[in-house]
């Protein structure tokens, strides 16, 4: 369903100085979505204040913004994305409050939602980051593209979220998600169970992220089918992967030459996605990481794109982007002897 727009935006006071107070009005069309857009007891309204340090005052559909020229217009962009975003049906919770405000007040402004997205049977996934959307472009464009930084920056999920939708448009012929299991020497035996049984606790993320874009009934068909396969990183040698999207989870745990053997793997019309945490490397001490000796390697190559997240681009609870820049301040200048 296509978006409706603002009814009308005007400037009340103008300002030439963009440091200069300002008073902006805006008026929506539809007032159905109202109750979602401003949220619980205006929570959005509030998170969107408090971001920019503006006030909004809303009465009705019209929502009158005081502040700076420059976060007045900021908050009317934001406000407009999610409007768009509600009368799709796209929940418009805190999560989303956040990752419009960072596109939009991060450099680039103007951030095509449109097109700039991934669609799934069960969601549209848009990007809650400029490097998201950078990482959406590079996985359509590039045919081997690198994901590298910290939890919570959705390096897998809309890795998979890529895949499922090259897999419904027919783009590729099936999925392949991939891990190291347990560490890079993939020590299951002392496990209970077949070689499914071991290996799936460890490829929990994959599946969970699946569930999240596919009904559970298709996913389970795709699965038997062999549409999609999860395997651990074992499974790849020998193979070529022809017509499929390839994604390696957790590839800081890869040695050196089983990122080479994976990264061999990739045949005609297939993508490949190698995600990884160059800070959480659980490889013995001394063991170099395949993903940082790739990385060294690869860089700069023509069709090799490279995205790497930091704590901006977490999407997660936001006190993760804060545990996450402690620890990188608390180590930072210490080299990392499994590179």
């Amino acid at each position: 369903m296509k978006a409706n727009k603002l009814k009308k935006v005007s400037i009340i006071r103008d300002a030439t100085d963009k440091m200069s107070d300002a008073n902006l009005k805006i008026e929506f069309s539809d007032n159905k979505v109202l109750p979602m857009l401003f949220g619980q007891f205006n929570s959005n309204l509030a998170l969107i204040e408090n971001k920019l340090g503006i006030v909004l005052n809303a009465r009705g559909n019209k929502i009158n913004i005081s502040g700076t020229l420059e976060m007045s217009k900021i908050a009317v962009s934001v406000l407009n994305a999610l409007y768009q975003k509600a009368c799709e049906g796209i929940s418009i919770n805190e999560g989303e409050v956040n990752g419009v405000l960072r596109m939009n007040s991060t450099g680039v402004t103007k951030v095509n939602i449109d097109t700039n997205h991934v669609s799934t049977k069960k969601k549209k996934i848009y990007p809650r980051s400029h490097n998201q959307a950078d990482y959406f472009n590079k996985m359509t464009n590039d045919a081997l593209v690198f994901g590298l930084g910290p939890a919570g920056t959705g390096k897998t999920y809309l890795a998979v979220a890529k895949a499922v939708e090259s897999l419904i448009n027919g783009r590729v012929d099936r999925i392949i998600l991939s891990r190291p299991a347990v560490e890079a020497g993939e020590q299951l035996g002392f496990l209970p169970g077949d070689m499914r049984e071991k290996v799936d606790p460890y490829l929990r993320p994959l599946y969970d992220a699946l569930h999240d874009m596919l009904p559970e009934n298709q996913v389970a068909k795709k699965l038997d089918s062999g549409e999609i396969e999860i395997a651990p990183l074992a499974f790849m040698r020998g193979r070529t992967l022809a017509d499929a999207f390839v994604i390696l989870d957790e590839a800081q745990n890869t040695t050196p030459m089983q990122m080479k053997m994976f990264l061999t793997r990739l045949g005609e019309n297939a993508s490949m996605v190698v995600t990884g945490d160059l800070t959480q490397v659980d490889l013995p001490s001394g063991q170099r990481s395949g993903l940082f000796d790739a990385v060294d390697i690869l860089e700069g190559t023509d069709g090799v794109g490279f995205v790497r997240f930091d704590e901006v681009d977490v999407v997660r609870h936001p006190l993760v982007a804060k545990i996450i820049n402690a620890y990188a301040k608390k180590y930072s200048g210490k080299s990392n002897v499994n590179r």
